[in-house]
């Protein structure tokens, strides 16, 4: 028996945790079990026929978060027979069998390395009604060959590599995900076309380290190459990259940012620290001076860039001192935003076991501070754009007070969060569309743009969004078995238009 009605196609829920990676991966699931046949069932809907946690491993406390997710499920598969929990991701690499042993009721258990199993592992273990755990060491197949479900219309994300060559003493990731494994950069653009071809205006280049991309292949600069080769590709308006590392960020990288029309003037490069000693303790294999020069040559090459970064606070051995220089280099880089932790420990890094731990009252003074000096700086630099024009493409779930306050929102080319009046054009701007407005008021996390619309562009990612069209790009299905009704194809499309 199982949830589905007789006839009827199973229905899923990935449920996401975690990085940009994760996002990604889950579109990627999301496209595997579609293609298999699977038909996504409304968020709403607490019964689903398959949930798929898609898991992290990052903060401290994600495998408490997992059980207890999981432990809130074991009534309602009980009360249904035949629903089905899979667990796949970061914390499934890391805990494997375990996950099995804690919660018994999930079904099938898959890595960050062969997520294109899911959809055998799944009809596996209906058909042995036993649990599938199934974790490899190593990459199977490079996830961007497998059928993706994309969730913006307007907006994707690419992969150029996964895994991660680095060793920060902090960072778990390249134990889950491997060593770096690059993309043939064809095979690259292959995907921005197509993905352009369903009206898709703006990609972000994916890696955990954009700028070693090429390693595989022998090419230090063929990031700087795939920068440019995206600005030949018609109808491609925007294109971001994340995340970069300041030790391998090299000048043809800013020259091709600058010298590429769609490749937007913004750039996310994480500092962690603005100590050596830190830096030095985190295996950061470079120093704010390092660091610095490079913003240097960023704001000298793109006046107008938008710089972003994260920052840990309370790392072992942190002293005031070095909590004082990376106060004294948030300062000196006036970052438009940064994405600020406080240090906890993930379980299987050196740092978990590094003396010198602080105590959490230390730490948490600490980042206030920070977030305080933060936000002085992003609210300085965004008060410089009042009055100033703007080009924003419209966003979907971006303001969260749109509705109560009768504004639409999407992002500037440099990455900050606009609100908008639509003006005369109200109720015929759709997510996917392109706005040109006027800066009126800045706030340390957004600004607003209350006057008359310049102009309003309708654009082919907009006649998606009002058809309900999500763009889809197939991949290799590895004879994946197919359950339930075949997945309905996605109307054609034609011509390229901007995002």
């Amino acid at each position: 028996m199982t949830t589905a009605a007789a006839g009827s196609p199973r229905t899923y829920q990935v449920r996401t945790y975690g990085c940009q990676m994760n996002v990604h991966d889950s579109e990627r699931i999301s496209g595997l079990l579609e293609q298999a046949g699977y038909v996504r069932a409304p968020q709403a809907d607490d019964t689903p026929d398959i949930v798929v946690f898609n898991t992290c491993a990052v903060r401290e406390n994600a495998d408490n978060r997992l059980y207890g997710n999981l432990g809130h499920l074991r009534p309602v598969k009980d009360k249904h027979p035949g629903m089905q929990i899979a667990v796949g991701g970061c914390l499934a690499q890391k805990d494997r069998g375990e996950i099995v042993r804690r919660a018994p009721w999930v079904d099938v258990v898959f890595g960050t390395h062969n997520i294109g199993a899911l959809p055998v592992l799944l009809e596996r273990a209906r058909h042995n009604a036993a649990a599938e755990v199934e974790i490899l060491e190593s990459l199977d197949v490079f996830p961007s060959t497998l059928p993706t479900r994309r969730e913006s219309t307007y907006a994707g994300w690419v992969s150029i590599s996964v895994g991660c060559n680095n060793t920060c003493t902090f960072c778990i990731v390249p134990s889950l995900r491997g060593k770096e494994k690059d993309r043939r950069p064809g095979d690259i653009l292959s995907e921005v076309r197509a993905l352009v071809d369903e009206g898709v205006l703006e990609v972000t280049l994916l890696g955990q380290n954009v700028n070693s991309y090429g390693v595989e292949f022998g090419d230090r600069y063929a990031f700087g190459k795939l920068l440019r080769a995206t600005g030949e590709i018609d109808g491609l308006e925007r294109v971001r990259f994340t995340s970069p590392h300041p030790k391998d960020f090299t000048d043809d990288v800013i020259a091709a940012m600058a010298e590429t029309p769609n490749v937007c003037h913004s750039l996310h490069m994480p500092l962690q620290s603005g100590s050596d000693d830190v830096l030095k303790a985190m295996r950061r294999s470079y120093r704010s001076e390092r660091y610095l020069g490079i913003i240097e040559k960023v704001r000298a090459a793109m006046p107008d860039a938008a710089i972003t970064t994260d920052i840990i606070v309370g790392f072992p051995g942190e002293t005031e001192a070095d909590f004082q220089r990376t106060l004294d280099v948030v300062r000196e880089a006036r970052f438009s935003s940064a994405f600020t932790f406080q240090y906890s420990k993930r379980p299987g890094t050196p740092a978990a076991t590094m003396d010198g731990q602080l105590p959490k009252p230390v730490v948490q003074e600490r980042y206030e501070r920070l977030i305080a000096a933060v936000e002085e700086i992003s609210w300085a630099e965004n008060k410089r754009l009042v009055g100033e024009p703007v080009e924003v493409l419209v966003a979907v779930g971006e303001g969260r007070k749109d509705e109560r306050t009768g504004r639409l929102s999407g992002r500037a080319r440099d990455g900050r969060l606009v609100h908008f009046d639509a003006g005369s054009f109200a109720g015929s701007i759709r997510p996917g569309d392109i706005v040109h407005t006027t800066v009126t008021y800045a706030a340390p996390h957004h600004l607003n743009a209350d006057g008359a619309p310049l102009s309003h562009r309708r654009t082919r990612a907009g006649d998606a969004a009002e058809a309900g069209r999500s763009p889809r790009t197939p991949g290799v299905l590895l004879g994946l078995p197919t359950i339930g009704a075949p997945a309905v194809a996605p109307a054609p499309t034609g011509g390229c238009a901007a995002h």
